[in-house]
C-alpha cells in the first residue's frame, strides 16, 4: 500500500466512514471525464477510512482555474435524484465534523424546490430546535424562506441534479503536485450526494477561498451557470449554516436569521 493516512474515529455512527469512503469513489468516477483528482481509498471499517496521504503545497491560478473546469465536469456527470446517497450505499448519509456528524437525508426528489426544503433546511432547522440552539420562530422564519424559494431559485429551479461534494469549504479542496509537477486540486472529506451544482460553489465563498474568481472562470468555461447565480449564493449558504447552529450555537444562530431576512427583503 502507497503511503497512507488513517483517519478515525472511535464508536462512529453506523455506516459513517463507509458512506465517505464510497462518497470519495462515487466523486472519483468523474476523473475519466475530466472532473477533479479525488483522494484515492483503501478501504474503510467501523471506526476508520484509509486514504492516501496528499503532501500539500501552494495554488497557482493555472491550478484554480483547472479546479473550476474540473468541478463542472464533476458536476456534470450527474445523480440520479436530488438527494441520491453515492452509488452503492444505501444507509445513513451524513453532514457535519467528524466528531459530531448529524444525519443527512436521501431521497429521490426531482425538482430542486422541495429537496431544498424537505431534504435540507426544515431537517436541519427540526434538529437545531431539538438542540435548543434554535426557537420554534426559526422555523417559521425558514418557512417563510421556503415559500419565497420559486422566486429565490429562479431559472437554477430547471437544473438536473448534479454529482456535488456536498461540503465543499476551503479545508476540503488541497493542492499537491502530481506526477508531472503541475500543481492540482485533491478533493477529500465529502459530503457527497446528487445536488444542485450551485450548492458546491456556494460553500466555496462561505468561509473563503484563494484564487475563487478563477475558479469560478474555469467552471463558467465548461458549464455556464444559470443568470443570477451570484444572487442565489446566500441561499445555498442556509444548510451549512443552520448545521453551524446545530453544531456550535453562538453567533451562527444570528447569522443563520440575517441571512434568511435578507433573502425576503
Amino acid at each position: 500500500m502507497a503511503d497512507t493516512y488513517r483517519k478515525t474515529r472511535a464508536f462512529a455512527p453506523q455506516g459513517f466512514f463507509e458512506c465517505e469512503g464510497k462518497g470519495l469513489e462515487w466523486l472519483g468516477e468523474a476523473q475519466s471525464q475530466g472532473g477533479p483528482r479525488v483522494v484515492h481509498v483503501y478501504g474503510w471499517g467501523r471506526d476508520h477510512l484509509d486514504i492516501e496521504r496528499i503532501r500539500p503545497c501552494e495554488p497557482t491560478v493555472q491550478a484554480a482555474f483547472d479546479f473550476g473546469a474540473a468541478l463542472a465536469r464533476m458536476h456534470d456527470a450527474g445523480a440520479p435524484y436530488f438527494g441520491s446517497a453515492p452509488a452503492g450505499y444505501d444507509g445513513t448519509c451524513y453532514f457535519g465534523p467528524l466528531q459530531d456528524p448529524v444525519p443527512m437525508d436521501t431521497g429521490t426528489w426531482t425538482d430542486v424546490a422541495t429537496y431544498l426544503a424537505e431534504g435540507r433546511l426544515r431537517p436541519m432547522v427540526q434538529m437545531g430546535i431539538e438542540r435548543s440552539s434554535l426557537r420554534p420562530a426559526d422555523m417559521d422564519l425558514t418557512q417563510e424562506v421556503i415559500d419565497a424559494l420559486p422566486r429565490l431559485l429562479g431559472r437554477a429551479a430547471e437544473d438536473k441534479p448534479a454529482r456535488v461534494h456536498g461540503d465543499l469549504w476551503s479545508g476540503n479542496v488541497m493542492y499537491t503536485k502530481g506526477h508531472d509537477g503541475k500543481v492540482q486540486a485533491v478533493l477529500i472529506d465529502p459530503a457527497a450526494h446528487g445536488g444542485h451544482r450551485e450548492e458546491d460553489l456556494a460553500m466555496l465563498h462561505l468561509f473563503g477561498m484563494r484564487y475563487l474568481s478563477d475558479i469560478t472562470a474555469g467552471y463558467q468555461s465548461v458549464h455556464p451557470l444559470k443568470a443570477g447565480y451570484e444572487e442565489r449564493t446566500t441561499l445555498w449558504q442556509l444548510y451549512p449554516i443552520v448545521g453551524h447552529c446545530v453544531f456550535f450555537g453562538g453567533g451562527y444562530v444570528s447569522q443563520y436569521r440575517q441571512m434568511c431576512r435578507s433573502l425576503l427583503a
